[in-house]
């Protein structure tokens, strides 16, 4: 989730994903630890699916889009106009 504010919508999770404070390591098959790189004290725990946002170059970019201070309303526009879509995809 990479967020204190647990349900609410919010581009935290972009904001931490691209910040360069924290440094991968694998913990095991499927899983990885965000640690501070100048504590070494793991902050988040991410999936292979969230590794794909911080490294496909593609998606990285709309992550940094997402991630910006100034893009927070952006985020909560296009998420929910996406999930509308998806909610009505199978109305009509």
């Amino acid at each position: 989730m990479f967020t204190d504010r647990v349900g609410v919508l919010s581009n935290d999770f972009f904001v931490v994903l691209t910040d360069m404070a924290y440094q991968w390591k694998p913990t095991g098959r499927n899983t990885y630890d965000m640690c501070d790189r100048k504590t070494g004290q793991t902050q988040w725990t991410a999936s292979r699916v969230d590794l794909v946002f911080g490294s496909n170059s593609v998606l990285r970019a709309y992550a940094e889009v997402y991630a910006q201070d100034d893009n927070h309303e952006k985020f909560a526009r296009d998420f929910v106009a996406v999930w509308s879509r998806v909610m009505d995809a199978d109305r009509f």
